[in-house]
């Protein structure tokens, strides 16, 4: 039997590229909570840091847990061509050497022929075949983040930063490496242009850092760009789900989806796709396809494209083509071939130059926090617990009041000391100020501290916009006793009561769970800006919380634009103003004993024991009325003896 074989064959040379890092360029949103970190968090379930983005309509991707070429549905990417490893074979002393010394890239097709000269041959497997010639080629490459790196550190943790290889161009990110993390969010993407098929392997490395040492590579992961740029699944860009022109999700491909789809009828040797109804119909496959099918529960909003792009776009994704994607490569060291150090989220995407300039890359920068600042003003407490008694037995507190930012426990900031409360009522009229960075699409604080004062670098946490406030009795010769604390969410803040009387520790959580109410009146003091009232602070006793003391403030946001046009200093400091803060009118009874002598005397002993000193005033008057007439009496009366005339 006869035999026809066709052969492909693409050949891999070496290496020639020019590349450059891109400095990455924060574009203002109309919306600060919608990026596309956005879509990533909307992409994997993750509600509270997506925001309002599924509400409006915007596209997700598709997360793979593994490499792009290990997703089943896309046969590695070698549906076009495969590769078979080249090995030396024998040395030179005849002995067999299993060093692969290069690759070999090629498909080949065998089906039998009749025997019948006049039967025609087998249709041609290979169709459209790609130019032969070598293609430069625009490679954009997203790091997103890593996960689980391997520790390299004493402290159990690394450094790690992006190095990416292309050929005979290094790539080296160390200016951006990241401090003490194992699980780095990158959000980097780079720019270069290479030649394909000579430049075919892209290698993404992460280091850990070291300033003393040499850096330590982590581990490293290899990219097959040929397959992608030749694979029939239009795995050199993925598919978004609907076709933008403006936006987040702007179309970044350079060839429309029309297009796309007629190069795609073209391969599988199928008719030119046909549209009608000015682009809401379509014809393609022997199927028909309208728009409305496709996007009748979406919600349609500003940034889509034409009716004709979109709708074909729908249809592209119905041909099991490459979505819009992030894969999570696993990361590999060559001491340790077989272990993973960890895995890299990341994709590339490939476009040749002969086509025509691509669309604007993604914007993956990580999200920059906004500077706030809280400001605080403690008015007032009332029904806080005496916690001591004084020389004379009165029971009092000398009441203060301390404050901060959950997080930043180095910034605490507290109030001057209202003396001799006896009622529990104290009066301060004084400033907080607290400095802090919020990430507004997240809804969290970022803050960055040494976790020990011998770190070199600072660490970043993510920690929920709390300010809590406590109560304390003030001791000049013993620790201060803690008397009550209140813990409140910017983001969603308990409506303070308006008057202490119906001010309680309902109003912040169930006694019965012991779990915070969920009120719908919730409200969040970034978008309020400003609120006054009182809160309820607790103190826990025998296992259950009881109330420690009432306290009324005003708490108020201000953004890094507002600061100098409603400038505020610190207790009652200049610039005192926004709003003007007095010093307290505070009862004459309200001063340090130790300090003021004369009050002491006043208010303390005299008020406690006036009765006691006026009785013993007028015995001692008595004791020496009765002195004197004692000391007079015996004179006197021997005088009359004497002389009993005079």
């Amino acid at each position: 039997m006869l035999c026809c074989i066709w052969l492909f064959f693409v050949t891999c040379p070496l290496f020639c590229v020019t590349s450059r890092p891109l400095s990455p360029q924060l574009v203002e949103k109309e919306k600060e909570t919608v990026d596309w970190w956005s879509k990533l968090y909307a992409s994997t379930g993750d509600q509270q840091k997506c925001g309002p983005y599924l509400k409006k309509g915007y596209d997700i991707l598709k997360v793979f847990d593994c490499e792009l070429e290990d997703v089943p549905e896309f046969k590695g990417l070698t549906d076009f061509c495969c590769t078979f490893k080249l090995l030396r074979g024998k040395n030179e002393n005849g002995d067999d050497d299993p060093s692969v010394v290069g690759e070999f890239k090629g498909s080949f097709k065998v089906y039998p022929l009749s025997d019948d000269p006049g039967v025609s041959p087998p249709p041609r497997q290979f169709r459209e075949l790609p130019e032969s010639g070598p293609q430069e080629c625009l490679v954009r490459i997203y790091v997103i983040q890593a996960i689980d790196l391997q520790p390299k550190d004493n402290n159990g943790r690394c450094d790690p930063y992006i190095k990416i290889s292309l050929g005979k161009d290094t790539i080296d990110d160390r200016d951006h490496y990241l401090p003490n993390t194992t699980t780095p969010v990158f959000g980097r993407m780079f720019e270069t242009t290479c030649f394909l098929p000579q430049d075919k392997d892209l290698k993404i490395s992460v280091y850990d850092y070291d300033m003393l040492t040499r850096d330590e590579k982590v581990g490293e992961t290899v990219i097959d760009l040929e397959n992608r740029f030749l694979s029939r699944y239009n795995s050199y860009c993925g598919l978004p789900q609907t076709y933008c022109i403006s936006g987040i999700n702007k179309w970044r491909d350079q060839m429309k989806p029309s297009l796309i789809l007629e190069n795609l009828a073209r391969m599988k040797g199928l008719s030119k796709p046909r549209t009608e109804d000015n682009g809401t119909s379509l014809s393609f496959n022997g199927k028909e396809y309208t728009l409305a099918e496709f996007e009748n529960t979406n919600e349609i909003h500003e940034h889509l494209g034409p009716p004709r792009e979109r709708l074909c776009l729908h249809v592209l994704r119905k041909q099991g083509l490459v979505p819009e994607h992030v894969e999570t490569r696993t990361l590999y060291s060559t001491f340790q071939p077989n272990i993973s150090q960890g895995k890299l989220q990341m994709w590339v995407d490939v476009f040749p130059k002969s086509i025509g300039p691509p669309g604007p890359p993604f914007d993956v920068t990580p999200r920059k926090p906004k500077k706030y600042f809280l400001r605080a003003v403690v008015w007032n407490t009332t029904d806080v617990t005496l916690d001591e008694a004084s020389i004379t037995g009165e029971h009092m507190s000398d009441i203060y009041v301390k404050g901060w930012m959950a997080g930043m426990e180095d910034e605490k900031q507290k109030t001057d000391v209202h003396y001799r409360s006896l009622d529990g009522d104290g009066n301060f009229n004084w400033r907080f100020i607290f400095e802090f960075e919020y990430l507004p699409a997240e809804q969290l604080c970022l803050v960055s501290k040494k976790e020990r004062f011998w770190s070199l670098d600072k660490t970043e946490f993510r920690i929920p916009p709390k300010l809590i406030v406590q109560i304390w009795d003030n001791d000049k010769f013993s620790l201060d006793d803690y008397l009550g604390t209140l813990e409140v969410d910017l983001r969603n803040l308990v409506p303070p009561a308006k008057t202490p009387n119906k001010c309680s520790l309902k109003m912040m959580e169930d006694p019965q769970m012991g779990s915070p109410v969920k009120k719908e009146n919730e409200k969040c003091l970034f978008s309020q800006q400003s609120v006054r009232g009182w809160w309820p602070c607790s103190i826990e006793q025998d296992g259950e919380k009881v109330l420690g003391g009432k306290v009324e403030m005003t708490l108020e946001i201000v953004g890094e634009a507002e600061i100098d046009e409603k400038p505020a200093g610190k207790g009652r400091d200049e610039p005192n103003m926004n709003p003007k803060l007095d010093p307290p009118k505070r009862p004459e009874t309200s001063f340090f004993w130790f300090t003021n002598p004369c009050k002491t005397m006043k208010f303390i002993v005299w008020r406690r024991f006036r009765c006691l000193f006026i009785g013993l005033i007028i015995l001692i008057l008595v004791l020496l009325f009765l002195g004197i007439l004692l000391y007079s009496l015996p004179n006197y009366i021997a005088m009359k003896l004497v002389k009993p005339s005079q």
